[in-house]
């Protein structure tokens, strides 16, 4: 057992002398292959400003390869975005686009909203 104090959740001290403390899980979750995974395209304008962004859901993965995949859309949009917990956001509206780069890399996708 660590008794790194940092890593402790929930608990700052235990006069039981079997207690155990819980841990931070800090294991990334494997990347999924591309043909295992579904992904969520749709068009978001929610608090943006009323400017549009294409919004990808569902990536089952390390931030690494989410970050990779994020870049390859911005960079065949020509565009720029965001790629962070498990979303990517590419600014405007490439929902098709997007759509048609994520079935050629082999991820099965679907269209979310209209």
């Amino acid at each position: 057992m660590s008794k790194n104090k940092k890593e402790r959740i929930n608990i700052v001290y235990s006069t039981n002398p079997n207690f155990s403390y819980d841990q931070e899980d800090n294991a990334e979750q494997e990347t999924l292959s591309a043909n295992q995974q579904t992904l969520y395209v749709s068009i978001d304008r929610k608090q943006r400003g009323g400017k549009e962004v294409t919004l990808v859901e569902g990536f089952i993965g390390t931030d690494d390869d989410l970050k990779d995949l994020g870049k390859l859309l911005k960079s065949k949009c020509g565009v720029g975005g965001t790629a962070k917990d498990g979303e990517i956001i590419v600014q405007g509206n490439f929902r098709d686009k997007v759509m048609e780069l994520l079935q050629k890399e082999g991820y099965k996708v679907k269209r979310k909203g209209g």
